[in-house]
């Protein structure tokens, strides 16, 4: 019931749509039940007449009944088209609603709600399972309508005729669902795991394409090929056996529809010679057999509609599983509007990425920033450092302790606010399909042309962008892939300063650019925006040995603190790694600069 109240939500504006499509269902049912009946009444009537003799009342009777019959098929033919029309737009309409609503739940989601789902298995939700979802919804409101009131309808009216001869379909719908019922327990765990086989190809297509330049550079066509086709033969093993038993309900229905055509033949028949059309006469047992054919056509159907169910009922739950998931990250009641100024503090703050993970990512850290510094952090790969910048942001939560941005715990700040005050520039940032200018703009939608250039300009980016052919109108392609990574990063970095934050943070972010362009950008950001905040995250020294403090991390703990002058003679650490850059080591007691 949750399943189904969550993704009704979803039905909105579609509701009209959902509640006509019955109708004129029930509008087509009732014509196809009556024509039977017509048809019954119309033979009966032939026989009353003489054979022989073609009288002006045989062709008057046969001119009205046909007439009626056509009205009729017409009318049963309005009816299904609108049903079909109707029923259509509402599930079309529904998965519409479906994807918005799963596409703008992931855009509220923390990067620990992200952690949660792989990419591919979200790729999956939004697209296979959300069709399977919609097949579901537009069976629901025709066929799962149809099936159902041609059932009873059909059982009635085939009851109205003789008291005995129908209770062959009775006899037989009970074998019928209880081999249908043995197929559903059997088939609904294979399609559980044939999801999650789709969701392992989706990450093999996913993770292939994003590394194509890797995989060719490697000539390792052969390797992903064959890690594609065991995915592939993965699905296709599942599905197989999945579809195996579905396929066992036709052969079941069919013999079903034989033997109650064959037995209704037989016993009506006899019926019809032993009392010489006074119990039941030619008319009322052409009559029956249609009945017969319409009540197991509508079994079947039910059945066909249980199988889409089956099948959809394991994407209904894990599109419901993303609906119900709630964000670790919101706003609190009354959130704080205003970033006053760009300092930060950590105290005694701990982070784990997941309640149940055993060790923490970050441990016993204390720090403060005042506004306006310039930090730089150091550390080999796996101390953590991204993941302490990361808590400034409120990208994730911590574990223990508070962080606070200009004195005000981050947990009180609006969420959008506190993020447009702190800017990020990942080592890996993504440039997005469109010109230079639309991409610049994601800092700020408003900014001028003149802004834009003041900020390429800031970060050492203009003058590659003035020697394309268009400039600033350049197009960039999906990823950035027709720029290099340093361009890339220049432009990521001129983005972030267009949005003009109390915080600015480069994680790794100038690793792509040479050590001139990288003096150059940090130059200009001491010129040009000295209140700005500026934490820089860097693996060569150079990249932060001009900052006001140097933090040193190891393993998630902040070992070192201080500028570079004192590190170079007190830490351990970042001397190992300054030597190791500079090429500075011993000979006979004396440090010999190469």
């Amino acid at each position: 019931m949750h399943i189904i109240k969550t993704l009704g939500k979803s039905v909105r504006q579609y509701k009209k749509e959902s509640i006509l499509a019955p109708v004129f269902i029930a509008i087509e049912v009732f014509m196809e039940c009556c024509i039977p009946l017509i048809i019954s009444r119309f033979i009966n009537t032939l026989q009353g007449f003489d054979s022989a003799v073609i009288s002006d009342n045989i062709m008057r009777d046969i001119i009205i009944y046909g007439v009626i019959l056509i009205a009729m098929a017409f009318v049963s033919l309005f009816g299904g088209a609108m049903a079909a029309k109707f029923s259509a737009k509402a599930s079309a309409g529904f998965a519409t609603n479906l994807r918005h609503d799963l596409y703008y739940k992931v855009q509220s989601f923390s990067f620990a709600n992200i952690d949660k789902f792989s990419t591919s298995s979200l790729v999956t939700r939004l697209t296979t399972d959300v069709s399977n979802v919609q097949m579901a919804y537009m069976m629901i409101i025709r066929t799962a309508i149809r099936s159902p009131m041609m059932l009873v309808f059909s059982l009635l009216l085939a009851f109205s005729y003789h008291p005995i001869l129908p209770l062959i379909y009775v006899a037989v719908i009970p074998a019928i669902l209880i081999s249908f019922i043995f197929i559903i327990k059997k088939a609904h765990p294979l399609f559980e795991r044939v999801f999650k086989r789709y969701d392992n190809l989706n990450a093999s297509v996913q993770e292939n394409i994003r590394g194509m330049r890797v995989v060719k550079s490697y000539v390792r066509e052969g390797y992903e090929n064959k890690k594609f086709d065991r995915a592939s033969k993965e699905v296709c093993k599942e599905f197989t056996k999945a579809e195996k038993l579905v396929a066992l309900n036709s052969p079941i229905m069919q013999s079903a529809i034989y033997v109650c055509s064959v037995l209704l033949s037989f016993f009506g028949a006899k019926i019809v010679i032993d009392s010489q059309g006074s119990t039941l006469n030619i008319g009322d047992l052409t009559s029956l057999n249609q009945y017969s054919m319409q009540i197991l056509m509508s079994v079947m159907m039910l059945s066909m509609i249980f199988l889409i169910i089956t099948i959809s009922t394991e994407s209904a739950r894990r599109i419901v599983e993303v609906l119900d998931e709630k964000p670790t990250i919101a706003n609190p009641k009354n959130p704080v509007l205003e970033v006053s100024d760009g300092s930060v503090e950590f105290k005694n703050v701990a982070l784990k990425y997941s309640k149940t993970a055993e060790n923490y990512v970050l441990k016993d850290i204390n720090l403060k920033i005042e506004s306006g510094e310039t930090i730089g952090i150091i550390g080999g790969t796996g101390s953590s450092k991204t993941s302490l910048i990361q808590l400034i942001s409120r990208l994730y939560d911590v574990t223990e302790g508070e962080v606070l941005v200009a004195n005000k715990n981050v947990k009180e700040y609006d969420v959008t606010t506190l993020r447009n005050e702190v800017s990020v520039v990942l080592q890996k940032n993504v440039l997005f399909s469109g010109t230079i200018k639309e991409n610049l703009r994601w800092g700020d939608k408003n900014a001028t042309d003149e802004e834009l250039i003041e900020a390429c300009k800031l970060a050492q980016a203009h003058d590659f962008i003035m020697s394309f052919p268009k400039g600033y109108d350049t197009y960039i392609e999906q990823g950035g892939t027709n720029v290099s990574g340093g361009q890339k990063q220049r432009l990521c970095i001129a983005r972030a300063l267009l949005k003009k934050p109390k915080i600015l943070i480069l994680d790794d972010s100038t690793s792509a650019v040479d050590t001139k362009t990288d003096a150059l950008i940090r130059k200009a950001f001491k010129e040009f925006i000295p209140n700005t905040t500026k934490i820089i995250i860097a693996q060569r020294t150079a990249s932060v040995e001009d900052a006001d403090k140097i933090i040193v991390m190891d393993n998630g703990v902040i070992v070192d603190i201080g500028p570079h002058d004192k590190l170079i003679k007190t830490s351990e650490i970042y001397k190992e790694v300054y030597n190791s850059q500079n090429h500075i080591g011993g000979n006979h007691g004396r440090t010999t600069k190469k």
